[in-house]
């Protein structure tokens, strides 16, 4: 173990907090370090491992696909691409698909189609992405400007220009940057994640719908975190009864392989066109073929036990003197404690017993693999509990 963390010290850029374990494997829920100590994980990867570890069915097809075609370029057809831009067209009522590598790809994606959607309707001039504040859309220099927080507005000057930040649930102050013109999108998460886990209100995703219907404004939904089954529902839209123009979808939808999709409906469809935009890895057959078997696995039968195990973890949680409140929908969901009781050092202390928990601003986060089982949900929920009762007798 001390000459694996050495070496990335060595050798891997410093950029991520590292919390001390080596993941060697893992089955279903359950993760397993370099000493051989299992850990229920609640965060499968930050939304990645939607079928969990090693799922068989998807290693199976994963391990057939590599088997046959690694990779061909983006000059040729390729069938698992093809079958997973229909299955994702059938399944969410949109119209046509690009693949990337990852969230932030995708919406750089989005970003580029609302841009052109607009150059060649209006001429130039007409660029700006309204996001809201508290948001994140990627580490990309574009996509941290489309982020709506300064602490990530650092370093990477100039950042890329054309972005105006609105606060959730401000509807008036939305109105206020298109009545000056200029804007081609509105880009938001309808649960604002990396933020903490804040579900916008219903009521605001209306009124965004219309300003964009009525000033011919593309609305994107960033559903890099919320989509493929995470809140219960397909995609997290159908909570609030919209149809964006455009959706991104990354994180689960690989099953652990890097994947992102832009959606397109309608009116997006043929923005982008020949050499506009492109990828060398993007839509690669193996990671699409690993997607098609999320797809395949992640049916109604599944959502509803997404939204069913949501509330459970939420019952299993209320009655606590430590918890303050639990937000979120599905298996996304975020906790904020009482009182002087810090997230952090809560996943720490998790950790030690045996459970995997994320942050997620001033909360605990939880992602847990769509096909968690109630043990262990209740396993890892007990170990949250005696942590908390831990700290509480500490004080």
């Amino acid at each position: 173990m001390n000459s694996v963390i050495e070496d990335d010290l060595k050798y891997i850029a410093n950029t991520y907090k590292r919390n001390g374990v080596a993941i060697i494997g893992g089955s279903g829920a359950v993760a397993r370090d370099i000493n051989n100590k299992k850990y229920v994980d609640m965060s499968s990867g930050i939304g990645v491992n939607s079928l969990g570890y090693c799922e068989e069915k998807w290693v199976r097809a994963v391990r057939k696909q590599a088997e046959l075609l690694n990779h061909t370029s983006n000059l040729f057809y390729t069938i698992p691409q093809v079958e997973l831009a229909k299955t994702l067209c059938l399944r969410t009522g949109y119209q046509k698909a690009f693949f990337s590598n990852s969230g932030a790809e995708a919406n750089e994606c989005a970003i580029k189609t609302a841009r052109k959607y607009s150059f060649d309707k209006y001429g130039e001039g007409r660029n700006v992405v309204i996001t809201l504040v508290n948001s994140f859309h990627g580490r990309t220099v574009t996509t941290l400007s489309a982020t709506g927080q300064d602490v990530f507005h650092n370093y990477f000057f100039p950042f890329t220009e054309g972005f105006e930040y609105v606060k959730s649930g401000d509807v008036e102050g939305i109105k206020s940057v298109v009545s000056k013109g200029g804007v081609c999108a509105i880009m938001l998460e309808f649960i604002q994640g990396e933020g903490g886990v804040i579900p916008q209100e219903k009521a605001f995703i209306a009124e965004v719908a219309k300003i964009c219907e009525e000033n011919d404004i593309l609305f994107i939904a960033d559903e890099v975190q919320t989509g493929v089954g995470r809140t219960g529902k397909f995609l997290a839209s159908e909570h609030f009864k919209v149809k964006p123009d455009i959706t991104t979808l990354a994180k689960g939808l690989g099953g652990g392989l890097p994947i992102g999709a832009t959606l397109f409906n309608e009116k997006t469809a043929d923005v982008l066109t020949y050499s506009t935009h492109g990828t060398t890895f993007g839509g690669n057959p193996i990671v699409c073929q690993g997607a098609n078997t999320v797809l395949e696995e992640i049916d109604e039968m599944l959502l509803m036990e997404v939204k069913a195990k949501g509330n459970y973890i939420k019952k299993q949680l209320e009655d606590s003197p430590y918890i303050e409140s639990i937000s979120g929908l599905g298996l996304m969901l975020g906790v904020k404690f009482k009182g002087e009781i810090s997230a952090g050092e809560v996943v720490s202390r998790c950790i030690e017993k045996g459970a995997l928990f994320l942050t997620a601003k001033e909360k605990l986060r939880m992602l847990p693999p769509l096909n968690i089982t109630i043990d262990e949900i209740d396993e890892a929920i007990g170990i949250l509990l005696s942590v908390l009762d831990d700290i509480n007798k500490e004080k």
